[in-house]
């Protein structure tokens, strides 16, 4: 699924199967009308997504591919896209995001240092969603924003975790700590195994891009540095699927201190 902001301001689309689905059960009330490809109006695999939208009142209008690719920059919007009001009730920045997540024992972030590939984001979102976090805190700057691109890889899951971008990631790291969390970071150079680390804190996990991995000024503001233990020839293992394996540890300590 995808989603992003139209030339009207605070309106999103959203594209693909799942992506639509998720929005319409969770915002109904969001949703404006539904671009439907021409051709595919009696499709069995948007038939669920159609039901939804007819049972929410949801104009559904047949269009051009054309169109549909146009709006969305041809990505792969399998012929569905929900046009719709843009959300009011997300977090509007890291102090809100902190302040609801102090209701949470024990809270758990994500941040995420120059994360540049749009997909990796959102399958950094959807593993996030998966495990019940707070948020995921991206820098504002040479950084991939929450698109379209990856709110398809997402899945649904941008519909649910908060995804909050900050000017200054060191500045944000210290706000982080003031709240009494602490910052792992993760390094192949860290000085323990991530399973020799208590997640079960309150924690923010901060991963590196998919270069350079943490920069230096952010490696500066964690209170530890971690890494994930390597036993092949590879080096380092791709963002994504490194911060499924981290955000899982600490699910897997939570449960484990029960």
């Amino acid at each position: 699924m995808g989603g992003a902001a139209d030339r009207e301001g605070n309106i999103e689309l959203v594209y693909g199967l799942h992506a639509v689905r998720h929005a319409l059960e969770r915002a109904p009330a969001r949703a404006l009308e539904i671009w439907l490809q021409e051709g595919r109006e009696s499709s069995a695999s948007l038939r669920g997504v159609l039901e939804l939208a007819r049972g929410a009142s949801i104009p559904v209008r047949a269009v051009a591919r054309q169109m549909l690719d146009s709006e969305t920059s041809y990505a792969r919007h399998q012929g569905l896209v929900l046009r719709r009001r843009g959300s009011m009730e997300r977090p509007a920045d890291l102090e809100e995001l902190l302040a609801r997540g102090a209701h949470r024992t024990p809270p758990l972030l994500l941040v995420l240092d120059g994360v540049t590939d749009p997909r990796n984001l959102g399958a950094c979102v959807r593993t996030a969603d998966a495990a019940g976090i707070d948020g995921v805190v991206v820098p504002r700057d040479r950084a991939a924003p929450m698109t379209a691109a990856a709110r398809k890889v997402a899945s649904g899951a941008a519909e649910s975790v908060p995804v909050i971008s900050v000017a200054n990631l060191a500045r944000a790291l210290r706000t982080i700590r003031d709240a009494g969390i602490w910052i792992i970071g993760t390094a192949e150079d860290g000085a323990a195994d991530l399973y020799e680390v208590d997640l079960t804190l309150p924690t923010a996990l901060v991963l590196g891009g998919e270069g350079q991995g943490l920069r230096r000024n952010v490696r500066a503001h964690c209170d530890h540095i971690a890494r994930l233990p390597m036993q092949g020839s590879v080096e380092s293992l791709n963002v994504a699927v490194a911060a499924g394996i981290c955000l899982y540890e600490a699910v897997r300590q939570r449960r484990a201190g029960q």
